[in-house]
């Protein structure tokens, strides 16, 4: 089951994910109690400044404006609680942005990826053109570090069905 929160909160530094996905992981696990969370929050870094959903088309621009022709980096806080065992991870992937026009990034905001998305681009999308390189897990950009949980998952004694 998926169980989004209400509403976001605001992130400053990654460490603030951290804290962001343990509330979210106790909020679920205490109302699963026998079931195995996974929580998970991403945003994007750039020079200090956090990117993450945009409130509006003219936000997402500026956001595209501010990645266009350099590195950032995707950060996702993912906490994973089954019973008592909490286990915590910081993910970190670097992306370079080539520099994008203004007609470029008029046309990636019509394609309605933008407003859901940290940093207001979706790599798995149309916004894989922009990116020159990656260095790190490509599902973190996306949203959800998969080698990252999957490692934990295992080390917790998680085995999926049929092994």
């Amino acid at each position: 089951m998926v169980a989004p929160p209400k509403e976001e909160e605001e992130v400053r530094v990654p460490a603030d994910l951290l804290a962001l996905a343990e509330r979210k992981a106790g909020a679920a696990a205490a109302r699963f109690p026998q079931s195995l969370v996974i929580a998970a929050d991403t945003v994007v870094f750039r020079d200090g400044r956090a990117f993450g959903k945009p409130r509006d088309l003219e936000e997402a621009r500026d956001f595209l404006r501010a990645l266009s022709g350099g590195w950032h980096s995707v950060f996702t806080g993912l906490v994973v609680q089954w019973g008592k065992s909490v286990r915590k991870n910081l993910v970190e992937t670097r992306v370079l942005f080539r520099a994008l026009t203004e007609e470029e990034i008029a046309w990636y905001l019509r394609s309605g990826e933008v407003l859901d998305k940290a940093g207001a681009y979706g790599i798995q999308g149309r916004a894989a053109a922009f990116v020159e390189r990656i260095e790190g897990d490509f599902y973190n950009v996306v949203g959800l570090p998969l080698c990252a949980l999957w490692r934990t998952l295992w080390e917790m004694g998680w085995r999926p069905k049929g092994s």
